[in-house]
């Protein structure tokens, strides 16, 4: 299928070491086709996303959030996702 739109992310993990703690970011992105979306490591098909939502937090970035019909998905962003959302929502629109 088709590319649509794609949207960075940033998954944050928790490494702990003899030293200390500590936070590693890992880049990643997220896919929007006309038939689904796609993370690293989840697929969801668009009949099973209903909605998407975005709240910044603090000055940069914040959350997007991916309704599905299996629960919430967040993911964090350092910019602003409202192309990508604007381009889900236009792309079920066509289809229903």
């Amino acid at each position: 299928m088709k590319l649509i739109a794609e949207q960075p992310y940033v998954k944050v993990e928790r490494q702990i070491a003899n030293t200390g703690q500590y936070y590693v970011e890992d880049d990643r992105i997220l896919y929007l086709y006309s038939d689904r979306i796609v993370s690293r490591y989840h697929e969801f098909s668009i009949e099973n996303v209903w909605d998407m939502s975005y709240r910044p937090v603090g000055q940069k970035g914040g959350l997007l959030y991916l309704h599905t019909s299996k629960g919430v998905n967040v993911y964090t962003v350092n910019k602003s996702p409202e192309r990508f959302i604007e381009a889900f929502r236009e792309t079920i629109q066509n289809q229903r």
